[in-house]
């Protein structure tokens, strides 16, 4: 449908069996992508725990089910966060397939909340190195290696409903979401010489293995039977239902593809109507 037969899509955090970069992965496979799978790989710290992280176990796991759909694909480890790790992914990525055409930024912690006056500054580091810097450096990586190919390019960032509203125990989450739409729309208009396009995708809640933990975490917060919570999500929004990590692999999609040619420095709600702004 969206003919991106043979281009080369590099989507981070994607090593974790049933999340959002897993799908996004498997829709641009779907779609004829050469598929980079990468995520940290190792635990390290307490923050990247194996309940959050792709190990490099579970990424060959993918790669091998993503080359069943009949195209290629390698696992690449990086940590976001170091420049270093950033730029030897991309240089394995076109060692591999050639060129980088899609890059997704997908890594990205979502499971440290702390209230806002206990909201530990190793707890804020961490998130907004992940979430932002981390999708600033594979921007920039990726960039050069688009610019250097002279094709043009395309980069979607995966932000969130926290982008475009807040949320009570999420400081650093939210604050890192709103810059990665000023990331996104400032990335837009200074790549766009180069035929780099650039847009954000922004769902609600999703209920991943993530999406879980938060579920039981808000839960809690609020004083609420653990099932009645996700009713309450589901009775607030227009389409009364949590989003799937499909309909955001779905708008990616269309971002990266040439149906979305004219159209850049967005930040798509990907919400069923839940966000407006």
């Amino acid at each position: 449908m969206y003919n991106l037969k043979g281009k080369t899509a590099i989507i981070t955090g994607s090593g974790k069996s049933g999340a959002i970069g897993e799908a996004i992965a498997y829709k641009l496979a779907s779609e004829g992508c050469n598929i980079v799978i990468s995520d940290i790989g190792i635990t390290k710290e307490e923050q990247f725990s194996a309940e959050h992280i792709g190990t490099t176990k579970e990424m060959d796991t993918i790669v091998s089910e993503i080359k069943k759909l009949g195209v290629n694909a390698v696992g690449i480890s990086c940590d976001v966060r170091m420049e270093n790790q950033v730029s030897h992914l991309m240089e394995k990525a076109k060692e591999a397939f050639g060129s980088v055409d899609i890059l997704v930024n997908n890594a990205g912690i979502g499971y440290i909340m702390e209230p806002f006056t206990e909201f530990k500054e190793e707890s804020w580091d961490a998130v907004l190195d992940v979430n932002l810097k981390g999708a600033f450096l594979c921007s920039k990586h990726a960039a050069l290696q688009m610019i250097e190919q002279g094709n043009g390019g395309c980069i979607i960032n995966i932000a969130s409903q926290a982008a475009k509203s807040g949320f009570p125990f999420a400081a650093a989450y939210t604050a890192s979401k709103h810059g990665m739409i000023g990331l996104t729309r400032s990335n837009a208009v200074e790549l766009g010489a180069y035929k780099i396009r650039v847009n954000a995708v922004c769902p609600n809640h999703i209920t991943t293995g993530l999406g879980h933990w938060q579920n039981k975490f808000f839960s809690d917060k609020m004083g609420l039977d653990y099932d009645k919570y996700l009713q309450s999500i589901v009775d607030k929004n227009p389409l009364k239902r949590t989003g799937l990590v499909e309909d955001i692999a779905k708008a990616v999609a269309f971002l990266a593809s040439d149906q979305a040619d004219y159209i850049t420095g967005e930040a798509m709600n990907v919400t069923g109507g839940e966000e407006y702004h």
